[in-house]
This record gives C-alpha cells, sequence and structure tokens, in this order.
C-alpha cells in the first residue's frame, strides 16, 4: 500500500508516504504560511521516491479538531488531490495522532489522555488505549473543554501519559493530574507519519471513501460537553 498523508490543523504543516509499512515524513513548524509550504513538501516527498499521485492508493488527512483555516486548508488540498488522481480519501483524527504518536514511542503504555490547546481557554480532548492491533483506539468521545473538568479514573495496572500541547498552555491541567500520569509531554504536535500509519489500518479495512466524504471536525458544537474521561 502506498499513500499520502498531510495536516496543518495545528503548527505543525507536515506530509508523509506511507510506503508499504514504512513511512517517509516531513514536518515543519510554523506559526502561519502553512499554504506556502504544502504542496511543495508534498510534490518534494513524492519525487523523493520517483512517485506520482496516481501510483498511490489513498490519500489521508487530519481532520480535526484543530485550527478553522488550517483544517480548511488541509481537507481543501486533500479533496483536489484526491479528485485530480482520482484516489479515495480519509480523514484521521488529529488527537488520535497525537496518541499515537505517544505509543509508538513507548511500548509499555497502555493509555494516552490528549489534551490540544484549543484556544478560547479550552482544550481539545480525548483518552485513547492502545488497541490490540497496537493503534489507538479512542475511549469515550473527543471533547472541547475547560482544562478544569478534565478528569481521570484510570484502572488498576494502568500506565497513562499525557499528551499535547494543551498541558503546556494550561499548566493547571498538568499540575491537577500528573500523580495520575506516568509522564506527560507538553510539546508534541500531530504529525502525517502518525497520521498515515492510522490511515493506512483504516484504508485495508475498507473505511477510505469518495474525496467529498472529508469533512473537518471542529468540536465548538460540544463546548457545553463536560469532559470527564474513564479508562476502559
Amino acid at each position: 500500500m502506498k499513500l499520502l498523508a498531510l495536516d496543518t490543523a495545528t503548527e505543525a504543516c507536515s506530509v508523509a508516504l506511507w510506503l508499504d509499512g514504512r513511512f517517509d515524513v516531513d514536518t515543519v513548524e510554523l506559526a502561519h504560511g502553512h499554504a506556502s509550504r504544502l504542496l511543495p513538501m508534498i510534490d518534494a516527498r513524492l519525487a523523493a521516491h520517483g512517485l506520482r499521485l496516481a501510483d498511490l492508493d489513498a490519500i489521508a488527512v487530519g481532520r480535526g479538531p484543530g485550527g478553522f483555516t488550517g483544517l480548511r486548508l488541509g481537507v481543501s488540498v486533500a479533496q483536489g488531490l484526491a479528485f485530480g488522481a482520482d484516489l479515495p480519501a480519509i480523514g484521521i483524527s488529529n488527537l488520535a495522532a497525537v496518541a499515537q504518536a505517544m505509543l509508538a514511542r513507548d511500548a509499555a503504555v497502555t493509555h494516552v489522555l490528549v489534551a490540544n490547546d484549543a484556544r478560547m481557554k479550552e482544550v481539545y480532548t480525548a483518552l485513547y488505549r492502545r488497541g490490540e492491533d497496537g493503534l489507538a483506539a479512542l475511549v469515550g468521545t473527543e471533547r472541547v473543554a475547560s482544562p478544569d473538568s478534565v478528569t481521570i479514573e484510570a484502572p488498576r495496572g494502568a500506565r497513562i501519559v499525557g499528551a499535547g500541547r494543551g498541558f503546556r498552555a494550561y499548566p493547571q491541567l498538568a499540575g491537577r493530574l500528573r500523580g495520575q500520569l506516568d509522564a506527560i509531554d507538553d510539546a508534541i504536535l500531530p504529525d502525517a507519519g502518525a497520521i498515515a500509519t492510522l490511515a493506512a489500518a483504516a484504508v485495508r479495512a475498507g473505511r477510505a471513501g469518495p474525496p467529498e466524504s472529508l469533512q473537518p471536525v471542529y468540536l465548538r458544537d460540544n463546548v457545553a460537553v463536560p469532559a470527564v474521561t474513564v479508562l476502559q
């Protein structure tokens, strides 16, 4: 399987090629200017491997939650490329991408509590467990909420870590949950390599669809839902 993954939902502008179980990633962190960098990064990755879009099996994109402008950019580019090359497309959660990166980093981790900065004194948050296939599996739902409302009920023996820029933006979140977390990475951002890993499994499972099926996920409509996570 060969697929292209891209992401512009956060400060990271990221592109990856998944090549039969291996991936090649290019990521740059930008305050702005994702639109001018994304297509040249895609062209460079394809050229480095002697590939054209038509040689791929699918295109994946970080579908959010994230910034409005970045999400629209990523989804629009993914749709345009997929339409032009007649390829299926799939959207992958940016929260799941953070969790997947943490699970790949440490085989002993069983759960990841992701908290990405949502601005407006809120975080995008979700809890993930390591599935039997080693991939991040959502526990409960993705939410946008006040950092003070995020809680964990952990089962005995779980090794849970925190991940995401939300822990950096709101230190009180890290301070309040530190005793329940084995570690916290407050620098990590979603990247296209983790998106590609999750997308490859989804494509194999037949979950890719036509480009028009791609939709950005903002979560702002769920702002009133309290973020209480229970480990399973």
